[in-house]
């Protein structure tokens, strides 16, 4: 029986690679580590690694596009499926995410893969909000055109962004396992000459299995073969991991959020204090009588 190798030794990275002298903006992303711990944490079927493991790569490169410090990009996938709403946070280091339904379970395509656009719908939007540390956030919103995730991106940079895309993004799973993820964006830049579009489109084929390409090549020796003619450099490389950034004190802040109505019925009814549980890291954080007193006294003070 033959099997499918698994590169264990790939780091989690984001490649900045132009293209064509500057004339086409490109990321690749090698994310099989990331795509398994959010598998880990959230304890998901191998359809809902795939969904979410997409859509956490696809705001990946969208965090990985922010100039700002300390900035940030949510995206929001809806499509009315029975997966639910998938959730993804990113900046330039880091994503986490969640789905509503990690368990979920259907029948493989009739090519043998995953159902992934049935399982998100496309009866529904992606919702970008990019927090720039101004005073109000960026928001977009598109229709969701095939629940693929990948086509929904470029989909966004399209309609919202003003940005013709090609963006491949692939989870392999096996079972529990998350053998690769990765993903490829490609951005013609304005200028760009239609010689190099065409042969973008040409060449997106390629690209279009990359999770079961990273089993057996490195990122480098597939950019090299993807796009040879086309001059590629390595501008930029950098790390990213699932990392959550809950805290206690943000908890806090969720609570005094609530009211002062809300916390003085929380107090009456929860003899043993309140647990709240991260969506993104399921992270417990307890909160006794005494603590939610305090944060109602604090909320009274505003």
């Amino acid at each position: 029986m033959n099997t499918i190798p698994t590169n264990a030794n790939m780091k989690d990275e984001m490649l900045h690679i132009p293209l064509a002298d500057g004339m086409v903006r490109g990321l690749l992303l090698t994310a099989t580590g990331v795509v398994a711990k959010a598998a880990a944490i959230h304890c998901t079927s191998p359809l809902s690694t795939a969904a979410l493991g997409r859509t956490l790569m696809g705001t990946a490169m969208l965090g990985a596009m922010l100039k700002q410090e300390e900035a940030s990009v949510t995206v929001t996938i809806d499509g009315g499926g029975p997966i639910g709403k998938i959730v993804c946070v990113a900046d330039a280091e880091s994503v986490r995410g969640c789905v509503d339904v990690p368990n979920l379970y259907m029948p493989l395509r009739a090519d043998g893969k995953l159902s992934v656009g049935m399982a998100v719908g496309r009866d529904g939007r992606m919702s970008v909000v990019k927090d720039l540390g101004m005073k109000r956030p960026y928001v977009g919103q598109t229709q969701l055109v095939s629940g693929e995730i990948a086509e929904d991106f470029a989909s966004y940079y399209l309609q919202s962004e003003q940005s013709p895309t090609l963006q491949s993004l692939g989870v392999l799973v096996n079972g529990d396992t998350v053998l690769s993820a990765g993903g490829v964006l490609l951005q013609p830049l304005p200028g760009c000459p239609d010689e190099i579009i065409e042969q973008l489109e040409f060449r997106s084929p390629l690209m279009y299995d990359i999770s079961r390409e990273l089993c057996y090549d490195s990122m480098e020796d597939l950019m090299n073969r993807w796009f040879d003619g086309l001059k590629p450099v390595i501008l930029e490389r950098k790390p990213i991991e699932y990392r959550c950034a809950c805290s206690r004190e943000r908890m806090e802040k969720a609570l005094i959020a609530l009211g002062r109505e809300e916390l003085s019925r929380m107090i009456e009814d929860e003899i043993d204090g309140a647990t709240l549980t991260c969506h993104f890291c399921k992270r417990n954080h307890h909160f006794s009588q005494g603590d939610l007193i305090k944060l109602l006294n604090k909320a009274e003070e505003k």
